[in-house]
């Protein structure tokens, strides 16, 4: 394939990348690319089908070591973080996945979930109040990052006074998803793992004598089958749940509203009618603009894709961007369709490793969105954003505001 058609650092790219990936799909089911030594998955059916194929995974280390595998250990300047990551339920797979997932899922009951409603919608106005009364300014800082930090947080039973670092040591240790980070990226990633596992492993050990009714709490006591987590997958646990509450959020926000923005006659419908296109608004817009743009998964075990045999030891970037835009699936892939109801986007992935928090994400969407629309009727661009230099997490730096 033209290496042009997908540079995944190059700036052009990384305004738009959907013509690329409509390139990939036209030229075939699966390339590969050698700038990461991965192969690259475009389309809607096989993405969604690899999801599911177990033969592929996040890990490979509950069935080969590293050797075995045909892969390098990590070095040891990185295992901080890799400790961190990879007692995760994100990077696990059964029987510590199932476990785990069993174990957490029990804070992300329906019934959990729609108490918090109440919360989210009560603060997400209150954000937006604070930036009406300001007569604009960085949706982004203002709104879309302190909501769903705030909400994870306040899950979690992290105190507001300790709440500050959490973004920022997010942000670090997220830098390591990118496509083949940097030296400086995996130092600043390693100090945000310690620090931020420092200060989980004190807030555990104070929660063991003092519970409370947070999630935190939850996990110690928590029992199924005579099991419980360590230490270390609680930490894990609760990392991971903090970056992915609102990682994806926060992008899918300000993409949103970005998509919106370029997209006036939607907005128009919207406003006019949001009660009956909030709904389908917001699985829209997780689908135009894909906050989470590709997933990696292992190759455990020879699959075949197109006739194309990929071994075992290799691994697959399956591009949730350019499935999202398929037009075998979508109609008008291209077009932003806010009452689009055949949306069978994949922005919150499938499988067992399905995103464990979409139905808090869905409200702190719907909520946040609601209150810029009776609060701001009139919101609209002050500047052209900055998009931030990353391709797996999309998303921009800030969007400056008008109401």
């Amino acid at each position: 394939m033209d290496a042009a058609a997908f540079d995944p650092w190059s700036p052009e790219f990384l305004a738009d990348p959907y013509p690329a990936y409509a390139g990939l799909r036209e030229r075939g089911r699966v390339h590969w690319f050698e700038p990461t030594g991965q192969w690259l998955v475009p389309h809607h059916a096989d993405v969604s089908a690899l999801l599911r194929d177990r033969r592929l995974g996040r890990t490979y280390q509950h069935r080969f070591a590293h050797e075995e595998f045909g892969r390098t250990a990590p070095p040891p300047e990185h295992e901080p973080f890799h400790t961190l990551n990879d007692h995760g339920m994100l990077d696990l797979e059964a029987p510590d996945h199932t476990r785990i997932r069993r174990l957490v899922s029990k804070a992300f009951t329906p019934r959990t979930v729609a108490q918090l409603q109440p919360y989210v919608e009560e603060l997400a106005s209150e954000l937006v109040a604070g930036l009406v009364a300001d007569g604009g300014g960085d949706l982004l800082g203002r709104v879309a990052e302190p909501l769903p930090v705030a909400v994870i947080a306040q899950m979690l039973g992290i105190p507001e006074a300790d709440r500050a670092p959490l973004r920022p040591w997010s942000a670090d240790i997220c830098g390591m998803y990118e496509l083949n980070p940097s030296q400086e990226t995996a130092e600043r990633a390693v100090r945000a793992s310690l620090d931020f596992s420092s200060y989980l492993r004190d807030l555990i050990a104070h929660r063991r004598d003092h519970p409370g009714d947070d999630l935190i709490s939850g996990l110690i006591a928590a029992y199924e089958d005579g099991e419980r987590l360590t230490e270390q997958e609680m930490i894990s646990t609760c990392v991971l749940l903090l970056n992915a509450g609102h990682e994806a959020t926060v992008n899918a926000t300000t993409n949103g509203w970005h998509a919106l923005f370029r997209n006036p006659e939607q907005l128009a419908a919207l406003r006019a009618n949001p009660d009956a296109l909030l709904s389908s608004a917001v699985e829209e817009l997780m689908r135009y603009d894909t906050p989470l743009q590709l997933f990696e998964r292992w190759v455990l075990d020879d699959i075949e894709i197109d006739g194309v045999k990929i071994a075992r030891g290799q691994e697959v970037a399956l591009l949730f961007g350019s499935a999202n835009h398929d037009p075998a699936v979508f109609a008008h892939p291209g077009r932003l369709d806010l009452a689009r109801q055949d949306n069978p986007h994949i922005s919150f992935s499938a499988g067992i490793h399905y995103c464990i928090g979409a139905p808090l994400a869905r409200i702190e969407l719907a909520a946040s969105m609601r209150a810029l629309l009776t609060q701001a009727p009139d919101l609209r661009l002050a500047a052209e954003p900055e998009r931030r230099p990353n391709f797996v997490m999309r998303g921009l730096a800030e969007l400056t505001v008008e109401v």
